[in-house]
């Protein structure tokens, strides 16, 4: 009878290492950017951070350079069995793909590099840019750009060519989609301090504002609700949206070092407390793309 309970014993007790086994095999697995292993996938799905949040006030990474390697430039390495190999330099790199974006899930985990990863700051994952190393991305639906930090690895699903912050995202418009159409192009700093943006002499992020606004332009807060290179595509939105509010409605033209662009603002508004109301009740009638900016009266 005692040999009896010594085997169940010993037989529980392989049923705990196998367990124990299986689930450091599952961290090992689920943990393809570098970080801090299966404790950032705590989480089952990403999410966005909970309440309101205006990336419109958020400045670009700013692009400095850099002496090449350091952590997270491991060449090749290989996740769910596909090799990647780094770029030995970023210079003149510019692609277009598919952006996604990521979050809360993994918002104070360790990103490829060391880092931690701050969903709120203007940074990005790339299978192969070398971390860390600048980009210029573009959404192509409607012209915005920022200036990100690479310093995390991924995205490793599908066909989406980076990921940006959960910020990132947000100032390009596309938070709400999920992915979004983009440019990705490389900024390069050298040590003399130029810039060089896919290969060519860069002067810095292009300016969001009209190339031909007047100096000392008054200025104030809108709700944009879209911005389109298409003028009909803009005048059909505003239509809509006309139906839902009280407030002015307009379509402003503005020109960008990417091209003319149609934007629907609803305003002006004095306080932003005022704007976010706006904002919040025309998203609560369907209209998810609506962002507070400054815009020129």
């Amino acid at each position: 009878m005692g040999r009896v309970r010594v085997l169940n014993i010993t037989s529980d007790l392989r049923c705990v290492v196998c367990l124990i086994l299986l689930g450091m095999l599952a961290g090992c697995a689920s943990s393809p950017s570098g970080g801090s292993g299966s404790s950032r996938y705590a989480i089952s799905q990403d999410r966005a951070p909970s309440g309101d949040f205006d990336a419109e006030q958020l400045g670009d990474a700013e692009p400095r350079y850099i002496e090449p390697g350091g952590p997270g430039n491991k060449s090749p390495y290989t996740v769910w069995g596909k090799q990647y190999r780094v770029m030995p330099s970023a210079s003149g790199y510019v692609e277009r793909g598919i952006a996604s974006w990521y979050g809360q899930k993994f918002h104070g985990h360790k990103t490829s590099n060391g880092e931690t990863f701050d969903m709120y700051a203007m940074s990005a994952a790339h299978k192969t840019l070398p971390i860390p190393s600048y980009a210029r991305v573009t959404n192509l639906d409607n012209g915005r750009s920022v200036v990100v930090r690479v310093n995390d690895r991924g995205p490793f699903h599908g066909d989406r060519l980076i990921d940006l912050s959960y910020a990132a995202a947000k100032k390009l418009g596309y938070q709400s989609h999920g992915t979004a159409r983009v440019e990705v192009a490389a900024i390069t700093v050298r040590k003399d301090g130029t810039m060089w943006l896919a290969g060519k002499p860069y002067g810095g992020a292009p300016d969001p504002e009209p190339v031909s606004t007047p100096q000392n332009s008054d200025k104030a807060l809108f709700v944009q609700l879209g911005s389109f290179s298409q003028p009909g595509s803009a005048d059909g939105l505003s239509r809509e949206v006309r139906q839902s509010t009280e407030r002015n409605v307009r379509v402003r033209r503005v020109v960008t070092a990417s091209g003319a662009y149609h934007r629907v603002q609803v305003g002006p508004f004095s306080s932003p407390e005022e704007a976010r109301r706006e904002q919040e009740a025309l998203e609560r009638r369907g209209f998810d793309q609506a962002i507070v900016l400054t815009d020129v009266l």
